[in-house]
């Protein structure tokens, strides 16, 4: 795993923790932590423009779109009230099995 982008990942979420319950008038994570629907919504545009970018294959408009959906992510499992250790752990139950398995498993 690239250290660089695991390190920025765990200072953003720490960042946007530290948002939570602050003057909504003058941070929009703060806005979006209060309210799950529109940091949702937010997550799935930013998904949208990211699948965009990728399809047409525009590689500074992926990596930036790139850049917002883990950012609304981040947000959105804050609000949620998911942890990066949970998240982490389902990833870790799913090491070293067939990506085909596991989804059929799932499914079931």
């Amino acid at each position: 795993m690239n250290r660089r982008f695991s390190a920025v990942v765990g200072r953003l979420a720490e960042t946007i923790e530290s948002r939570r319950g602050a003057d909504q008038g003058a941070s929009y994570t703060a806005q979006l932590l209060a309210d799950l629907d529109r940091a949702a919504k937010k997550l799935g545009e930013e998904a949208v423009e990211t699948v965009i970018a990728a399809a047409q294959g525009d590689r500074d408009a992926l990596t930036e779109e790139s850049a917002d959906l883990i950012y609304h992510w981040l947000v959105v499992i804050a609000a949620a009230g998911v942890s990066l250790d949970e998240v982490a752990e389902k990833l870790e139950a799913r090491e070293g099995k067939s990506g085909l398995a596991e989804k059929s498993a799932r499914s079931k």
